[in-house]
C-alpha cells in the first residue's frame, strides 16, 4: 500500500461519442453501458467529456436531442491524468475540483477512464487490505477510558 496508482483502479473499455454525434445519441450510449460519463473525440483526439448531468441540464432547455450535437453539451479540455498518476493525488483532485471523472491518456490516446464510482471501488480496496493486515484505528473508533478516567466520570454522575 503507498503506491497505488490510477491504472489499477480505472475502466479500461471506455465509451465513447464524437464531437459531431446527436445528444440523443450520447444519452442512448450511457443507457446502454449504465455508465454516467462520455470522453468526447474529434478527429479520434479527446476533446471533451460529457456527462449525463450535462444531458438532462440541455434537456432542461428543451434543446432537441436528435438535432443538437454533444459538442453543444461538452465539457471542453477534461481533467486527464496519465495511466501511472498516483490515485490519492487524482482523487484529491477530484474531490477539491469536484469532478466526477478523470480521462486516462497515454501517447494521446484516451485508454480509460477513472470515475467516482472507481474511487469508491478503491477505497473498498485499500480498507479491506487494511483491515487483513491487522487492526485498524479509525478516527470514529472510541479509545477506551483510562482507569482514572472511568472514576472520574462515575464520580460526576453520582454528584
Amino acid at each position: 500500500m503507498g503506491s497505488e496508482i490510477v491504472r489499477d483502479f480505472m475502466t479500461t473499455e471506455i465509451q465513447t461519442a464524437g464531437v459531431n454525434d446527436s445528444l440523443a445519441h450520447a444519452l442512448d450510449i450511457m443507457t446502454e453501458f449504465n455508465i454516467r460519463h462520455l470522453p468526447v473525440l474529434e478527429r479520434g483526439k479527446l476533446a471533451g467529456i460529457v456527462s449525463q448531468r450535462d444531458l438532462f441540464f440541455q434537456e432542461g432547455f428543451r434543446v432537441d436531442p436528435e438535432r443538437s450535437r454533444v459538442s453543444e453539451a461538452m465539457t471542453p479540455d477534461p481533467y486527464t491524468v496519465g495511466p501511472d498518476a498516483g490515485l490519492e493525488e487524482v482523487a484529491a483532485t477530484m474531490a477539491t475540483r469536484k469532478y466526477g471523472a478523470a480521462v486516462v491518456v497515454e501517447a494521446d490516446k484516451a485508454v480509460g477512464i477513472f470515475t467516482t464510482t472507481d474511487a469508491l471501488r478503491a477505497l473498498v480496496d485499500l480498507v479491506g487490505r487494511l483491515r487483513a493486515s491487522g487492526p485498524v484505528m479509525t478516527a470514529a473508533s472510541p479509545t477506551p477510558p483510562t482507569g482514572s478516567a472511568r472514576r472520574s466520570t462515575a464520580r460526576r454522575a453520582t454528584r
